[in-house]
């Protein structure tokens, strides 16, 4: 796969394609993703994880922004209880795998002079009906929202730009505050930054994954939790909106490249697919049973997960 497939796959948008690939001409190219600590990574954060082993593997620097004083900002725990959550999300994410990679913690960042003057520059550029609209997707009790959430996204533009990054991941309910960098960046003194977009995958029930729902699996979670909340998923015969091949796409495939489906010799014997789109090909036509993939997928996922429960543990 080159360097453009392995950025873009399993990406629902990219600001802009064309920028993108002269990004992936030169020599030195950097990408970052910032995460709010919390309790649990879980599958929501490995989309974006295995986006950015994509692209490290294209030859981008990586840089994994520990969000700190974002999550205290959002509501998300005091400065004390975030950061302990920090040093845990780390692990985690190395033993997704990533590894290699620059781990900033937001507050070394953001508690610098210049930073807080770009902070204060760009505030006056920016109206609260615009910084209150960046925060639909991601803030949290946006019916209300406080003074320290209108700083979140500028706050956010501000790390693309003294990380001196060129491009940005996030899940698409980034974009709003994305675009908000594209455009206002330049005016001190700093390029629009590529922005990939990855999807918001469903909950293991087949809405929102939540953790008030606690309809999604934690990196953490045991080999019989995982199987035990995989037999229990939602699994219609249809494709669309299918948590259950939502993981096998995002998060087995693009780590194992060949996929076995055990069976018994007289439900068909094993099947063994190249690709993703093959084997959601056989699900359509009804060539898969639903209970073997949750097998399939429980299994494949298990393993993946291994190296998170040895690190963390």
């Amino acid at each position: 796969m080159d360097a453009y497939a392995l950025a873009t796959r399993n990406t629902v948008e990219v600001v802009t394609t064309d920028e993108l690939r002269e990004l992936l001409k030169r020599d030195k190219k950097r990408v970052y993703a910032g995460y709010e600590p919390s309790g649990e990574i879980h599958l929501g954060h490995l989309v974006t994880v295995n986006k950015l082993i994509d692209l490290q593997a294209a030859g981008f620097e990586v840089v994994v922004l520990l969000a700190d004083l974002h999550a205290f900002l959002n509501r998300k725990g005091t400065m004390e209880e975030v950061r302990e959550l920090a040093d845990y999300n780390r692990r985690c994410f190395e033993g997704l795998g990533l590894s290699g990679v620059r781990y900033v913690l937001g507050s070394d960042l953001q508690l610098d002079r210049d930073y807080e003057l770009m902070v204060l520059r760009l505030s006056q550029q920016i109206t609260l009906n615009r910084a209150t609209r960046s925060m639909d997707e991601v803030g949290r009790q946006m019916d209300n929202p406080t003074v320290s959430q209108m700083i979140y996204p500028i706050m956010q533009m501000v790390d693309i730009a003294r990380l001196g990054v060129d491009a940005a991941v996030g899940g698409i309910d980034q974009r709003k505050i994305h675009m908000l960098a594209r455009e206002h960046l330049p005016s001190v003194g700093y390029p629009a930054p590529v922005c990939i977009h990855t999807p918001i995958l469903n909950g293991l029930d087949g809405r929102k994954m939540s953790s008030s729902s606690h309809n999604y699996i934690s990196v953490a979670d045991s080999i019989e939790n995982i199987e035990k909340k995989c037999q229990k998923a939602f699994c219609p015969p249809e494709c669309e909106n299918n948590p259950i091949l939502q993981i096998l796409q995002y998060h087995v495939f693009p780590r194992i490249p060949h996929v076995v489906v055990r069976r018994p010799e007289k439900f068909g014997g094993d099947r063994e697919f190249a690709s993703y789109a093959e084997l959601e090909d056989a699900y359509r036509k009804g060539e898969i049973h639903p209970l073997d993939l949750k097998k399939t997928t429980a299994r494949y996922l298990a393993e993946i997960l291994a190296g998170v429960r040895d690190h963390v543990s």
